[in-house]
Parts: structure tokens; sequence; C-alpha cells
């Protein structure tokens, strides 16, 4: 008896669709840090059948060019204490170009829920009837400290790792739980942080931090402009003055900062055996 067996290769089960975006919706799409690569494969999709895109600041040039040509831009991007479009109006404009019947993406850096406001920008459209997708991407802080050789959590030196916004609220304190982050075997990295990093780092050895824990400032992660700027708590604001460092960069406390390496990777997100062998050399001379 002959029988024949039919497989479906993996392509075409990829291609099936599982991320239609239909006119008068909304997908709501995290761009992850800045290198097209990380994008996922359902964010791809939704960017190929778009037909105007509404974008932040932090979506990389690279990751632009991947919209359709026929495809309409619209930038919303924001700066801190500097907003190019308010995100009250950015909300009425993703509704309002939904109504018109368009086939709409939100792309937005990083994740959409990770201190990207996705779900304010959701729960508006929901409420206005518009229907939309949710495409999660990589976060800032994983991405970067990847690209950068820092491990988030590593067995026997960080068992936790926390994600906090240094941004200063509209009372105009950093009202953060600065006693949470006190703890040595855990990983923080502060989001929008760079311009209250003196008060990041006074607060946090107030509470407990040693001003000689690791830490480092990445700029531009992921991309190929990234540099990575390695000391401790005590002296990362001696280190913003010297370099003259500006936002977009992550600020990452915890003694996984030199766990791999302390060298600034000559190519984001690849780690030089060379490199480490010499390095390991040269802590045991």
């Amino acid at each position: 008896m002959n029988t024949t067996k039919t497989t479906t290769a993996p392509s075409t089960i990829l291609s099936k669709g599982k991320s239609c975006l239909n006119k008068g919706e909304v997908a709501l799409v995290g761009s992850g840090p800045g290198d097209a690569e990380l994008l996922t494969i359902r964010a791809m999709r939704f960017i190929e059948q778009a037909e105007i895109a509404i974008y932040d600041r932090l979506v990389s040039e690279e990751i632009l060019a991947l919209l359709p040509e026929d495809c309409e831009r619209f930038y919303v991007g924001k700066e801190q204490a500097k907003h190019c479009v308010p995100q009250d109006k950015i909300n009425q404009i993703l509704v309002e170009q939904a109504k018109l019947g368009k086939k709409v993406l939100r792309l937005k850096g990083g994740d959409p829920f990770i201190f990207g406001r996705g779900g304010e920008e959701a729960e508006y459209m929901l409420e206005r009837g518009v229907s939309c997708h949710i495409c999660p991407g990589i976060t800032a802080a994983s991405g970067c400290t990847t690209y950068a050789g820092i491990p988030l959590t590593h067995r026997g030196v960080a068992q936790g790792c926390t994600f906090i916004t240094g941004h200063i609220q509209n009372n105009g304190q950093l009202n953060l739980p600065w006693s949470s982050l006190s703890c040595k075997t855990q990983t923080v990295v502060f989001y929008m942080g760079i311009n209250t990093l003196p008060k990041i780092a006074e607060q946090l050895v107030a509470h407990g931090r040693d001003a000689n824990t690791p830490a480092a400032l990445i700029r531009k992660g992921t991309q190929p402009e990234q540099k990575t700027y390695r000391g401790t708590i005590g002296n990362l604001a001696e280190l913003v003055e010297k370099h003259n460092i500006t936002p977009p960069t992550l600020i990452v406390i915890g003694d996984v900062v030199n766990q791999l390496t302390e060298q600034q990777l000559s190519t984001p997100g690849f780690l030089d055996a060379n490199d480490y062998v010499q390095a390991q050399e040269i802590k045991t001379a």
C-alpha cells in the first residue's frame, strides 16, 4: 500500500494571514531599539501593509526605509521637554485616520507597552470604536544591553532586573522606589534618565548602593553609532560631561556590566573570542 505524506514548508505557514491589517484598523507596532534585523516577522507584515505610518523619534531610518513607497508618513516624535505633537493630538490622529478607512501603522521605538504609552493609545482607540493589532518589540533595555555585551541577569551575579524611568514627573520631582533598587544582585536599567543622572546616582548611593558599583551608559544602542561608556555609579555624571553624552542613552547599574567584557564592541552584538581571551589574560597577569 502506497501512502503519500504532504508536508507544509515553514515559509508557507508563516505566509498565511495571521497579521492582516484591514482598512479602518490600527497596528500598534514596536520597532525595537533601531536595528531593522531585530524586527519581528509580525512587525514586518504590518509595515508592508501600511497606508499611513504615524511614527516616533526613536524609529530608525533603516526601519522607515522598509515602508511601502506609497505609504504616507506622519512624524509625531517627542523629546524630553519638547513635544512635536502632544499625546492627546496623537491619539486623535490615530482615530481620525482609521475612521477615514486607512490601514494605519502606529510605529513606536522599542516596545509599545514599555514606557511607550501604547496602552494609553490603545485604550483611546477602543473607546472610540477603532480596533487595533498589538505587536511587541524588543525593548531598549534588552536590545541595547545585549548589543553592548551586558547580560541583564547572570547566574551568581544578578538574579533579577528592573526597568524604570528616570524622567522627572509633572511635580518636578524624581519620585522613585529607591529602597527597592538597592539590592546588589539586581540589575537596574533607567530609561530617559540622562538629564537627571546626578540625582539618580545620589539617591542610589543614599539608599544603599555602593558608589563603586559598575555602571554603563549606552547611547543609540543596536545602531551603527552605538557607544558604551563604562564606569561606576560614582563617576557616571563625569562621563556624561566628559563625552557630552545626550539622549537617547540608557543607564545600566549592576555587576553584570563588566561580566563578559569591559571593551567597546567594534561590532554591536558581536563578542570576539580573541578579545575575550586577551582581556582575561590581562586580568590575571
